[in-house]
């Protein structure tokens, strides 16, 4: 055959393989995360902007206005009085004068020292008066004469101290009407409460109250503030006979009308009231000063003093 002699071409097949995408590689991942680190960073300046106060914010303004002026004020911001070449020495901040290595450690150290103590004698009082609050309520609840009248006494624990007051009720009055003569139960009561006084060691402040109305005898020069303050003295008394020391007293006031305990309601039984307030050390120094010297409080009422003779004219 003609087909014999010629010669047979091969078949070629080609075949096409898939690869997979070639790879792009990680600079992706650190654009994402320079962005993820100047988001925190702008919600870190934003949350420091917002907690900073005014004050800080112009210091902060008038350093990168004019560092140089700031630097030597001392760093104090505009306005600042320290000055580096009045003060002279090691220490640029001092005004005046040349200061000792670690003068402001030992007054920062101090100041440290001296809040610590206020810290630890805070926390001292607030137990002590705890105790005693629950010490005067379990003996009002235990005392079967007592317990009727708890309605009229309400403890409260106060900054100040721990506060006791016996208020009066329109169908048991703690005094005579128009007098300072305590009714039987009121005695029962102070006598209690002086008792448990007996051992405290905070002073106490005695305050009596009335109501609003005219006292009958106003004309006469007795009102409602020699009235507070006889009901105030009488309320002593009785304390002092139930054995609390007359050192533990840091002051017996008449309070009259002035604080209600019930300011919409002037004229309401319970603005008369006798308030007994142990003190804490804080409130005790406020009070007496820092040589726990006790204020001498007048019961009398104060005459007029008559205004100095105005001078002749030149």
């Amino acid at each position: 055959m003609a087909t014999e002699g010629k010669k047979l071409q091969p078949i070629i097949i080609k075949r096409i393989k898939k690869a997979g995408h070639a790879s792009h590689g990680g600079a992706w991942k650190i654009a994402y995360a320079d962005f993820v680190t100047a988001m925190m960073a702008f919600f870190l300046l934003m949350w420091l902007l917002g907690s900073t106060s005014e004050g800080d914010k112009k210091g902060i303004s008038d350093y990168f206005q004019s560092p140089l002026k700031v630097a030597m004020q001392g760093g104090s911001g505009a306005g600042a009085s320290n000055s580096v070449i009045n003060g002279g020495g090691n220490d640029l901040t001092q005004s005046a004068g040349q200061s000792k290595r670690g003068d402001g450690a030992d007054k920062n150290a101090k100041k440290l020292s001296g809040d610590k103590n206020k810290v630890e004698t805070a926390m001292r009082d607030a137990k002590k008066l705890a105790a005693l609050s629950a010490k005067i309520a379990s003996v009002i609840s235990n005392n079967p004469k007592l317990s009727e009248f708890s309605s009229n006494i309400r403890l409260e624990i106060t900054p100040d101290g721990l506060q006791i007051q016996i208020v009066d009720d329109q169908r048991r009055p703690m005094f005579d009407s128009g007098s300072a003569s305590v009714k039987p139960y009121m005695r029962d009561i102070l006598r209690e409460i002086g008792i448990a006084l007996t051992d405290v060691e905070n002073k106490i402040s005695l305050d009596g109250h009335t109501d609003r109305s005219a006292y009958g005898n106003a004309a006469r020069g007795y009102s409602n503030w020699e009235l507070s303050a006889d009901r105030a003295n009488a309320t002593r008394r009785e304390l002092a006979a139930a054995g609390m020391p007359d050192e533990k007293l840091a002051r017996v006031v008449g309070m009259g009308s002035s604080l209600p305990l019930e300011p919409d309601n002037p004229l309401s039984p319970s603005n008369r009231r006798i308030s007994i307030l142990v003190m804490t050390k804080e409130a005790e120094e406020r009070l007496l000063g820092a040589n726990n010297v006790p204020l001498e409080v007048s019961t009398e009422p104060q005459k007029p003093v008559a205004a100095p003779a105005k001078p002749p004219p030149n």
